[in-house]
């Protein structure tokens, strides 16, 4: 299958987990979300559809999919997928990919991609020539959230609310520290969220393992007061960026303002790496914004990108 002589694509299978693992590693807009440990954790849920991209019969690409009947999504089981290239891919290569992507899709009777941009926050190097060409084949902008970032190459400014906030903290004997008690911090978690309906994405045994295999690149950090756990954050180290991918703050901890100065010394801890993510404060598919958690977010410095989500219909 070739739109032109130097670039051709297959279906990925397992034993490509470490060609598509280099792509990633060497990629101009991949992290670990995207590696092969990471991506398999919850294969059991998916109907895996990736695809690797070559050049001259080298891979200089993949893009991690999922199937759930005529649909195809980039991935299913990750915040933000896509065309994930090395610097080998130029932008008319980008092109030449689509229309292979959209082709092989056609032939297994894919009628539509949904396919989730990565922020450019996210990138190592500005990557943005899948949106071209997604535009050049007609797909169309369905959804957007809205995610709050700290730039950190600018002096770090909390609102004086927020500053209240922490220099109360510290005068409670609050201890902020690394741990590894994944399960009481799970509990918390599923303790907040059950009030708002909601769950953990990740059970404490996926969590366990995703711990396990990126101890480096996943990090739990406490608030604690003696035994007691008020707030807790589990950090995703993206190299360049730092995430907050989970948040979870107790009854007692939102008294004495714990996540606050929890927060505070994370922002400060990161401050090497360009970006403090926050995530999205978003609802309803992106169309219902939670006015309070945003604020929260720009207390601390915080300002707004975007997650973008496209159908391609094939």
């Amino acid at each position: 299958m070739n739109v032109a002589a130097t670039i051709s694509l297959k279906a990925y299978k397992a034993e490509d987990a470490h060609a598509w693992n280099h792509v990633v590693r060497h990629s101009c807009n991949g992290n670990f979300l995207h590696v092969r440990e990471y991506m398999d954790y919850h294969k059991e849920r998916f109907e895996d559809c990736s695809l690797i991209l070559l050049r001259n019969e080298k891979p200089v690409g993949v893009f991690p999919a999922s199937r759930d009947g005529v649909t195809v999504s980039s991935h299913a089981g990750l915040t933000y997928g896509g065309l994930i290239h090395t610097d080998d891919l130029g932008a008319n290569d980008t092109l030449l990919a689509f229309a292979l992507i959209g082709e092989f899709y056609r032939n297994l009777g894919v009628q539509s991609v949904i396919y989730k941009a990565i922020p450019q926050v996210f990138h190592r190097l500005p990557s943005q020539s899948d949106l071209y060409a997604l535009t050049r084949s007609g797909a169309t902008l369905i959804r957007r959230d809205l995610s709050t970032v700290v730039f950190l190459d600018e002096p770090i400014r909390f609102s004086k609310g927020r500053k209240w906030a922490i220099n109360k903290a510290r005068k409670s004997a609050i201890e902020i520290r690394r741990s590894d008690d994944v399960d009481r911090f799970h509990e918390l978690l599923t303790h907040v969220l059950a009030r708002f309906d909601a769950r953990p994405t990740h059970s404490c045994a996926e969590l366990r393992l995703l711990f396990e295999r990126f101890p480096e690149e996943i990090t739990l950090h406490v608030a604690e007061q003696g035994d007691q756990l008020l707030a807790g954050a589990i950090v995703y180290d993206f190299g360049h960026i730092a995430h907050t991918q989970y948040l979870a703050n107790s009854d007692a901890g939102r008294n004495v303002g714990a996540l606050d100065l929890l927060l505070a010394e994370l922002i400060v801890k990161y401050g090497q790496r360009k970006f403090f993510s926050f995530g999205i404060s978003t609802e309803q598919q992106g169309l219902h914004l939670n006015t309070g958690l945003v604020s929260q977010k720009e207390a601390f410095g915080g300002r707004s990108i975007v997650h973008d989500f496209y159908e391609w219909v094939l």
